[in-house]
């Protein structure tokens, strides 16, 4: 059983970050207009720009990932109205986070249905202290809080205090601790604040993506993870779909499964059981593989 702990949907981007405009482009929507300049935003089979549910249960199936977390970042703009869509289309095989920024909108978010909020705290310039009132919300409605945080020490300071002044708030740390960066170490010991702080690896192919597949170092980060925090803190998560403009999505994390670094205990918490508790998840469907033509 695998389950995706961080991964994006979106029908289009469309949005303004720091003055810079993100969107699809219209000659190539599989690309976008990134802080300046141009990126592959989407894999270039995708050539209508949208970034579907449908399609990525497809990619779901053919690597057998059983179900995932859908979380949001400012970069692909506010996709509430789209994600209330999925969640009460795929209830069993997503668990999509909304977007909000004052206590309003995350009643919002809650009344729609999503199961919890995301925030890109690295993108964020204001103090985590002034979401507290969203936060204390948030645990007292049983929602999930996805959080990606930046290298500020600051930040991970202030992430501190909130899971110790909400201890009953899930907390999931993505990007797996800025793992190539000095706060890594910070990010990840996180989880020693509190008993429902998970650390997901959302983004981790893309951190090492200079090394390439199958990625050792990452393999080693995920193993000191566990040496300081265990391994039952720790999920999968792929960053889809912009991390498979450069492998598959089973790429993405057999890596793991192939690796010798781990336990074949460790890598079934990791990649699927540990997610499943945290987030809630029910019966979930069999996948059996499937040989390609190739084979």
């Amino acid at each position: 059983m695998i389950i995706d702990a961080h991964s994006h949907l979106w029908l289009r981007q469309d949005t303004v970050v720091d003055g810079f405009p993100i969107r699809s482009l219209d000659a190539n929507p599989s690309r976008s207009l990134f802080f300046g300049e141009e990126r592959q935003m989407l894999p270039p089979f995708m050539i209508d720009g949208k970034n579907t549910a449908e399609v990525f249960l497809s990619n779901m199936d053919y690597a057998q990932v059983a179900a995932a977390v859908v979380v949001q970042e400012v970069i692909d703009g506010n996709q509430n109205a789209y994600l209330t869509d999925v969640q009460a289309k795929f209830p069993e095989r997503f668990c999509c986070m909304g977007m909000a920024w004052t206590l309003e909108e995350a009643k919002a978010v809650q009344a729609a249905g999503l199961r919890g909020i995301a925030f890109p705290g690295h993108r964020m310039k204001t103090s985590l202290h002034t979401l507290m009132p969203i936060f204390k919300f948030m645990e007292e409605q049983g929602m999930v809080l996805s959080m990606c945080l930046g290298e500020d020490p600051r930040q991970i300071a202030e992430m501190a205090e909130v899971i110790q002044e909400c201890p009953r708030l899930k907390v999931a740390i993505g990007h797996f601790g800025m793992v190539t960066t000095p706060a890594f170490e910070s990010q990840v010991k996180l989880a020693r604040e509190g008993q429902n702080v998970m650390i997901e690896s959302g983004g981790i192919t893309w951190l090492f993506n200079a090394e390439f597949y199958p990625y050792p170092s990452a393999v080693r980060a995920i193993r000191q993870a566990a040496d300081w925090v265990g391994i039952d803190r720790l999920m999968w998560g792929s960053d889809y779909p912009r991390t498979i403009t450069a492998i598959t999505y089973r790429m993405s994390y057999d890596f793991i499964t192939k690796s010798t670094e781990l336990t074949d205990d460790e890598k079934r918490l990791f990649l699927g059981e540990n997610a499943q508790h945290f987030y809630g998840f029910g019966p979930l469907p069999d996948l059996p593989y499937i040989k390609n033509m190739s084979e």
